[in-house]
């Protein structure tokens, strides 16, 4: 366990929604496994989705982005004229993606950003679970 008070063991939505994500995006896709990978797969994921989920995006359109990602590449995404359906999601991941184009990352980074966004889905899928399963009790 991390006793370090720089790094608190959870965090709030708002917390999270504050988070630069795209800076995450930046240091995280091409560093190697350590603290810059963990943070983006970690904060800046939990980040992701709570702004994504706050958009009502579904969690099944962010794991079709990633899939697309993984096909044609971080580039490729990023010019989608709509890379998810609602235009305030599409807007906010369109800067997501091109921070990451920005990097000479090649196909790690390309598979890495599409790893991340898997995460981004399925943090949102429990998200909305948790929240369908509050509702029902």
């Amino acid at each position: 366990m991390n006793d370090d008070a720089t790094y608190p063991p959870d965090r709030t939505d708002d917390e999270l929604a504050r988070l630069d994500i795209t800076v995450l995006l930046r240091y995280g896709l091409t560093a190697e496994p350590g603290t810059r990978r963990t943070a983006l797969f970690g904060d800046g994921a939990a980040a992701a989705a709570v702004l994504l989920d706050r958009l009502g995006t579904e969690p099944r359109s962010v794991a079709f982005l990633a899939d697309t990602v993984r096909a044609g590449g971080l580039a490729r995404a990023a010019e989608l004229p709509e890379p998810l359906p609602r235009r305030e999601a599409s807007v906010l991941v369109r800067e997501w993606l091109r921070a990451g184009t920005e990097l000479v990352g090649g196909i790690a980074a390309d598979d890495t950003a599409a790893t991340w966004l898997r995460a981004v889905a399925t943090i949102i899928e429990l998200k909305q679970l948790t929240r369908a399963r509050g509702r029902s009790t």
